[in-house]
């Protein structure tokens, strides 16, 4: 349940009609509230500032009127800007970024600000009263309904200004890049080391996982299992690590997750399994089914995977041969760098998860550091390789993460990335631009194999930096 409530959350904030929403409902608990006011004679003071007064119910009529039609119609325009918007940066830098402009909160708030003010202005003009329009009853005039109306304006006009500036600024590709690039540091920053359960040591695989999940099992050892499976089609947005955990200490099994968020599931697919069977139970099944939160797309709330690959996707299209902008593929190599040198600093998280009493619960996907890797680099080794310019600065990039590495297998992922990027680049290119980059991939291929390999690129820091 709680993972469903989590991708709910995570679907109202990227969607375009709830902060609107929220605003008008708040401008007709406004205009209520001044209305109220006004009745009740609490605008004698403005007596005392006549510019403040309104001349007559015809004058303060007409005002709400206009500013209620300007609203609407600026509304409707901001609305088709932001759409046209939206619809250029997905066809220029991929259709998975479309989620990012529509969750964008300048755009919800510029939206919501002409809607709440065109709310406001309805709801107050028709409470204004002439004298003698109703029999028996005097004329009103809201003086301070009116007065907030006026500054709703100045509000709106400022928020126009602020819109007008801030979609160029927006789609401006180096923006795109940089929060994506943001929100993956960020995600790592707070992701590991991940908690799911206390992480055991891998080399205990032989004591600790028992024979129904060893690779070696045989078809009588497997029968000891039972699956939980999907209800559901569609892609695994988030899963509920403690739910998990929970149900695996209440009934003393041990779990094997098979999927991990951003994987793609179908009806009847198995999502995890226990051992020994009769633990799990109907109750036991449906906890841990609504456990996994599935949705029609992919999204960043428990997936990594899927920010690298956005930025993949841009540097990706950016090195098309229809496109041709290597700058911009330059800048996603940039962001990718600095994300795996963050990541190569930090303790990546056991795939075995115990309890409080260091029991073995569930059995995770391995995370490692060579997966990300591979999903960064790996992906757009053969898009770069064909480009001078990309490809030095993808050699810069994976001296970049080197800097920030000191474990020897680690080192070793990127002498293997670098290699396999060097015989892509001496296949593609030619000429002067072949032999540069090959010369920067040796480079980088004798620092990592010295041992005081951060001292020597950082001596190095001119060709890496270089004006790639």
């Amino acid at each position: 349940m709680r993972a469903r409530l989590t991708r709910f959350a995570n679907t109202l904030s990227e969607s375009y009609w709830f902060v609107p929403t929220i605003m008008a409902l708040a401008a007709l608990l406004l205009a209520a509230a001044m209305i109220w006011l006004d009745s009740h004679h609490a605008t004698g003071w403005m007596d005392r500032l006549p510019w403040l007064y309104a001349a007559r119910p015809d004058g303060a009529r007409s005002l709400l009127s206009s500013i209620g039609g300007s609203m609407i119609g600026v509304a409707g325009t901001t609305f088709s800007v932001t759409i046209a918007a939206v619809v250029y940066a997905s066809g220029q830098y991929g259709p998975r970024l479309l989620s990012n402009f529509m969750s964008d909160r300048g755009n919800q708030v510029t939206l919501g600000t002409f809607i709440a003010t065109f709310l406001y202005s309805l709801v107050v003009v028709r409470t204004i009263r002439s004298p003698g329009e109703t029999p028996g009853e005097p004329g009103f005039v809201p003086q301070l309904a009116v007065l907030v109306g006026v500054l709703l304006v100045l509000c709106s006009i400022a928020v126009l200004i602020y819109f007008i500036h801030h979609v160029p600024s927006r789609i401006h590709i180096n923006s795109v890049i940089e929060r994506i690039g943001d929100r993956l540091l960020a995600e790592i920053d707070s992701r590991f080391p991940i908690c799911l359960g206390e992480p055991l040591d891998d080399d205990a695989d032989d004591d600790r996982v028992i024979l129904a999940f060893c690779a070696d099992a045989t078809a009588a050892d497997a029968a000891k299992r039972a699956g939980v499976r999907a209800e559901k089609t569609g892609y695994v947005q988030l899963i509920d690590a403690g739910a998990i955990m929970e149900v695996a200490g209440d009934r003393g099994t041990i779990l094997r997750l098979q999927y991990q968020a951003g994987d793609f599931v179908h009806r009847g697919s198995v999502l995890l399994e226990a051992s020994p069977p009769e633990a799990l139970d109907d109750d036991a099944e449906a906890k841990l089914r609504d456990a996994f939160a599935v949705g029609a797309r992919r999204t960043a709330l428990q997936d990594l995977r899927f920010l690298i690959d956005e930025l993949v996707e841009i540097a990706a299209r950016a090195l098309s041969p229809g496109v041709n902008d290597p700058f911009t593929a330059n800048s996603c190599l940039d962001w990718l760098g600095a994300a795996l040198a963050d990541l190569a600093r930090r303790d990546l998280p056991s795939r075995l998860r115990a309890d409080e009493d260091g029991t073995l619960r569930v059995i995770a996907h391995p995370v490692s550091f060579a997966g990300f890797v591979d999903r960064a680099f790996g992906a757009l080794a053969q898009y770069a390789s064909a480009d001078a310019l990309a490809g030095k600065r993808f050699i810069a990039a994976l001296g970049d993460v080197a800097l920030g590495c000191d474990a020897p297998a680690r080192l070793g992922v990127l002498r293997g990335q670098t290699r396999a990027f060097r015989d892509l680049a001496d296949r593609a290119l030619v000429g002067a631009s072949r032999d540069a980059v090959l010369a920067r991939a040796d480079v980088l291929l004798r620092a990592l194999a010295e041992p005081d390999h951060k001292r020597r690129l950082r001596d190095g820091q001119a060709w890496m930096g270089g004006s790639a």
